[in-house]
């Protein structure tokens, strides 16, 4: 039998961990910029409240049980903490040089795998709908709900082009407390007034929660009318 040469292995997880290094320091740097229109986003960087995973590609489920994994820790910690904007993020940087439809695609994809994978073990958050139909809509992992962003190369919107694929998981409850301490229509202002800035326009799909369903937001397409979201809650 041929023994396993342990240096090799160890040399490829070296640079495959300093490979995922690179990368979560060019989607910082991405944020950083003073383009860049979230202003959440900004400071949940700044708190380091903003935790990065980096998957393989995009239309490939061998990570979701990871993901998953990571989702859930950073689930416990917010949960935990008192201090306001946290968000996770998860990047694909195999899945380059797609589309903006194989994108969206892609999205539902995962989002559906996950959330097949989280109805296992976790119901539903019930502060919000598992219908991708309602206005209170929001997907749901451990029981916490989230606004989802989409960002990759080819986005139409030009605050969501980063190099590689992104799934941004913003907990729902943070933007309600914000509106609570009557805090989020300023914010919100602030972030389309720098996304007209960047873009030229407005983004055609914002919709305020409790107005039109979320979904239509996630992936940054623009969708007309006919449009259905392929997202499903599975309980098993």
């Amino acid at each position: 039998m041929r023994p396993i040469d342990t240096t090799e292995n160890l040399e490829d997880r070296l640079l495959k961990s300093a490979e995922q290094d690179y990368i979560k320091e060019e989607f910082k740097a991405f944020i950083d910029d003073p383009s860049f229109p979230c202003v959440a986003a900004k400071a949940a960087l700044n708190k380091d409240h903003m935790k990065l995973f980096v998957a393989g590609h995009l239309a490939c489920p061998k990570d979701d049980a990871a993901i998953l994994d990571f989702i859930y820790d950073f689930v416990d910690n917010y949960r935990k903490s008192e201090a306001q904007f946290h968000t996770a993020c998860v990047i694909f940087p195999d899945a380059t040089g797609i589309n903006e439809a194989t994108f969206e695609s892609f999205l539902w994809m995962r989002l559906q795998s996950l959330s097949n994978l989280d109805a296992k073990r976790y119901g539903y958050d019930q502060r919000v709908s598992s219908d991708p139909q309602s206005e209170n809509f929001s997907f749901s992992l451990k029981e916490e709900a989230f606004f989802v962003i989409g960002l990759h190369a080819d986005s139409s919107r030009q605050a969501r082009r980063f190099n590689y694929p992104v799934i941004v998981f913003n907990p729902h409850d943070q933007f309600e407390e914000l509106r609570y301490l009557e805090r989020y229509d300023k914010m919100k202002n602030i972030v389309r007034k720098k996304d007209v800035a960047l873009s030229g326009s407005i983004n055609p799909m914002l919709q305020d929660f409790g107005t039109a369903s979320e979904v239509y937001q996630y992936s940054g397409m623009k969708y007309d009318s006919t449009w259905q979201c392929p997202f499903k809650r599975n309980t098993l």
